[in-house]
């Protein structure tokens, strides 16, 4: 199993758009941008909706759960801070509550060769410091 205890995450700078996502997610809560125009879900946050171009955004809480979409397992690390970690699963999410909306993370608590398209997941919290606590995903049940 990958090693993260090693591994010195970048920090995320939240921005004006990004702000709530990140303030969601330390209260271990995940919220997702809608177009309160049509509908539609998107991830990462924008000014304006992507497929309407709507400027009446809200973020919404969303359950977490969901399926990997694609995966990529990493072998090499251009990034010598996730060397311990290697190798490991970086995933795209497709949340169930979150239709059109993808979300990438690592998968934590298993096997890098469990990750497999189709495979359900559930988002989990890991605290990097005071302010920023990123989702990441586990597998569905474990």
């Amino acid at each position: 199993m990958s090693d993260w205890s090693k591994v010195t995450r970048p920090i995320p700078v939240p921005d004006e758009w990004t702000k709530p996502f990140w303030a969601a997610a330390k209260r271990h809560s995940l919220e997702m941008q809608r177009c309160q125009s049509c509908g539609h879900f998107q991830h990462p946050p924008y000014a304006t909706c992507t497929q309407c171009i709507g400027v009446d955004l809200k973020f919404e809480p969303v359950r977490g759960q969901g399926k990997i979409y694609a995966y990529t397992i990493m072998y090499h690390t251009g990034d010598k801070r996730f060397a311990s970690a290697v190798p490991y699963a970086s995933i795209i999410v497709e949340l169930d509550d979150a239709p059109g909306a993808f979300m990438a993370g690592n998968l934590l608590g298993a096997e890098y060769t469990e990750a497999k398209v189709g495979r359900r997941v559930e988002v989990i919290f890991e605290k990097l410091n005071d302010d920023i606590t990123l989702p990441q995903f586990k597998l569905a049940g474990e």
